[in-house]
């Protein structure tokens, strides 16, 4: 089930959050998102957050954070990657938006992938200033119905 985040799953999210990124971008110190982590928790609580929450345990899997038409990350617990969570909270927000943007580390390419899967195309590749590393800045667009 995808719903909105509450206020008592702040903390869930922002455990995800941290143990995904950490996962995710090995080649970032962890202390570097440890350092973010209250700055993020924080950011979190005013976003518009969307959950996927298993029914079976009433567990939240994954989310997916929005500013506007950014996306500010898709994140899913290590157990529940690959079963598609990413997907239907993409699917989800791709409902209500024409367009949507994201920024990506060049060297995560397992996310890189999948945005690639999922419609995103590169508009410019940069580097993030507070960690040196590459990123792509990608958008996807919707075209219409399919005939």
């Amino acid at each position: 089930m995808i719903r909105r985040m509450g206020k008592g799953d702040l903390d869930a999210v922002a455990a995800i959050w941290l143990d995904a990124n950490r996962e995710a971008h090995d080649f970032i110190p962890a202390a570097y998102w440890l350092g973010h982590f209250a700055e993020v928790r924080t950011a979190l609580a005013r976003a518009e957050v969307w959950v996927f929450e298993t029914e079976a345990r009433a567990e939240i899997s994954g989310f997916i954070g929005l500013l506007g038409d950014y996306i500010a990350g898709i994140f899913v617990r290590r157990e529940a990657r690959s079963g598609g969570v990413g997907r239907q909270l993409l699917d989800h927000v791709k409902t209500s938006r024409g367009q949507l943007r994201l920024q990506v580390y060049r060297k995560n390419l397992r996310a890189a992938a999948f945005y690639r899967r999922e419609g995103f195309r590169v508009l410019e590749e940069g580097v993030d200033p507070e960690t040196g590393e590459a990123e792509l800045l990608m958008e996807w667009r919707w075209d219409g119905p399919q005939s």
